[in-house]
């Protein structure tokens, strides 16, 4: 088994056990995009991409959705080179602050559907 398809693997298994404990933002966030409720767009949660695991993902706009909260405090040099190689294979990241998600749910919303190219609410 090559190095790529076990990290592939490994990324996946990862991936599940996320899905089982997903912050209570992601909760929020996942609770307003599951199930097509946005518009009809199909999200995935905790969603494996190479190696790293993106925390929403649209595949028809390649668009990543990452919530930004304390924990990336710490990482700013990791979330650099994970952005930049995600960018470099064609994908589009929208990060979004775990306090936006909490406190401007409707802004956090139409910020989606804008990086989806769709047309906001009146």
């Amino acid at each position: 088994m090559s190095r790529k398809r076990i990290a592939g693997e490994i990324a996946k298994n990862h991936a599940k056990l996320l899905r089982k404990k997903m912050t209570g933002t992601e909760q929020k966030l996942w609770g307003l995009l599951r199930n097509r409720r946005l518009k009809n767009e199909k999200f995935r949660r905790q969603y494996p991409i190479g190696s790293y695991i993106v925390d929403f993902y649209h595949a028809g706009q390649n668009l990543v959705i990452e919530l930004d909260g304390e924990s990336h405090n710490e990482r700013g040099p990791q979330d650099i080179k994970r952005q930049q190689w995600l960018e470099a294979e064609g994908y589009r990241i929208l990060r979004i602050s775990n306090d936006d998600v909490i406190k401007e749910e409707e802004n956090v919303l139409f910020a989606i559907l804008k990086a989806l190219g769709k047309p906001l609410p009146q």
